[in-house]
């Protein structure tokens, strides 16, 4: 049931201004919380996004209070806009905001459907519209996430379709607002450009979230936390070589935060495997099985030649 089905079913409660309503029971019964701490187990830092989705939460708590009190007339705005680089939690934080819109009522179902231009935009002449209402239509009562929203916007190329797409799109976020909530999401830089070229679409959206990159030490946060979910560990020696790593590799090229940490685990986990099989005449323990070695991460080319590993066997 969507916010506006809800308050129709309800109807509207005659109160009188010292009535008091328990906004805590609400919270409770909305069960938010239990989103908002799953969504600080899963992701490290990230505390002004983390912050802003709290707030964001809180504002559509109350919100759906004041309907149910007749306070306020219309669904409100929420479609989204998420900025950062790769690898900072975009989509995962897409993730726990429509189960949050969707525990709090404000779609119908809380599914999200991430999507790029190539999802939406066609080849030829009549291609792009039944492509991008196809998608919409699966998206509906739920969300929509655009991850690089901006390459839907190619003035340089007469011939680009992607303008179809976000005039569809526009129309749709202006008249279904009650029934599905779009997020787009892409750098920083190429975001504000495409909201000075598409004003229409800046409009639409009500909330911006900037998502930071990590530190160093996050990031290490980061990789203890992957190696767990994986049942993985460093040794001391090959935690510190990791630790190591990090700065080393967030200063060179095409480094997309946790995505890039993900990454080098694999490469140190198949090392880990090859150096297991290497000895396999000897007997090995469990602790042998879970453990990353400092030799299983020294070997990246990161420390001997200074450059990103683009195999997975370096």
């Amino acid at each position: 049931m969507s916010m506006g089905e809800e308050s129709q079913a309800a109807g509207p409660k005659d109160l009188s201004d010292d009535t008091r309503v328990d906004l805590e029971a609400e919270f409770n019964d909305s069960h938010v919380k239990e989103v908002l701490d799953t969504l600080d187990r899963e992701l490290i830092g990230l505390r002004p996004v983390k912050t802003r989705i709290r707030e964001i939460a809180a504002l559509l708590l109350v919100d759906r209070l004041r309907r149910r009190y007749a306070l306020t007339a219309g669904a409100p705005t929420l479609h989204m806009s998420f900025t950062g680089n790769p690898g900072t939690g975009k989509t995962t934080v897409a993730l726990r905001m429509a189960e949050i819109l969707h525990r709090l009522g404000y779609v119908r179902e809380g599914h999200l459907i991430a999507v790029t231009r190539d999802d939406l935009v066609g080849q030829y002449i009549g291609h792009t519209a039944p492509k991008t209402k196809e998608v919409i239509k699966k998206a509906m009562g739920g969300v929509l996430f655009v991850d690089e929203a901006y390459y839907l916007y190619k003035p340089e190329n007469e011939r680009d379709y992607g303008q179809e797409s976000i005039e569809i799109l526009l129309q749709i976020m202006e008249n279904n607002r009650d029934d599905l909530v779009v997020i787009l999401a892409g750098y920083k830089d190429k975001m504000e450009r495409f909201f000075a070229s598409n004003p229409g679409m800046r409009s639409r959206i009500a909330h911006h979230v900037d998502f930071p990159d990590y530190s160093a030490l996050e990031l290490m946060a980061i990789a203890k936390l992957m190696l767990a979910e994986q049942n993985y560990g460093f040794s001391p020696a090959g935690e510190k070589a990791f630790a190591d790593y990090i700065p080393l590799r967030m200063k060179l090229g095409h480094f997309a935060n946790a995505r890039s940490i993900r990454n080098a685990l694999d490469r140190a986990r198949l090392r880990q495997a090859n150096r297991l099989f290497a000895g396999k005449h000897r007997s090995l323990t469990k602790r042998d099985l879970m453990t990353i070695e400092a030799e299983d991460v020294l070997a990246s080319r990161v420390f001997g030649e200074g450059v990103p590993d683009t195999d997975p066997a370096h």
